[in-house]
């Protein structure tokens, strides 16, 4: 795991965002200089406005709005970013992520709950059935 990578996944670059694409979704060798080759894909960790801008290249969808419309349904997102369980057949062979979107949020006391745990990671994930779910969870809990 690079350094990098390590240091999102503990909530210490809250100016990052994290993409995991899917070797099944994007085929793209390049993708791989960006980031770090993992099991079925690439994981890559930038600042936020070039992971936002690299992430509507890849899937064609805007992040934010992408990270909205996911929120509504809550599913599994693995910790290290790159698989889970989709919500709408847990188990089924069927359901793998396509990409996964993430960044970290600081620890806020005031909002209460899992922020004044600690930092939070948000994940957004695809599945390939076309669900889109959210995930987050305080890293030290990983």
């Amino acid at each position: 795991m690079t350094d990098s990578r390590e240091a999102f996944l503990a909530g210490e670059r809250p100016d990052d965002v994290a993409l995991f694409l899917a070797d099944s979704y994007v085929s793209d060798d390049r993708l791989a200089e960006f980031g770090e080759e993992v099991d079925d894909g690439v994981l890559i960790v930038v600042d936020g406005e070039r992971g936002r801008n690299a992430f509507q290249a890849a899937t064609g969808m805007e992040a934010m709005q992408f990270a909205k419309s996911a929120m509504d349904l809550e599913g599994i997102i693995d910790a290290d970013l790159t698989g889970g369980t989709c919500p709408e057949t847990p188990g089924d062979g069927d359901h793998e992520i396509q990409f996964v979107f993430a960044f970290a949020e600081e620890q806020n006391e005031d909002v209460g709950g899992i922020y004044a745990e600690g930092d939070v990671i948000h994940a957004y994930a695809q599945c390939t059935c076309g669900t889109a779910y959210s995930d987050r969870w305080n890293p030290a809990d990983a």
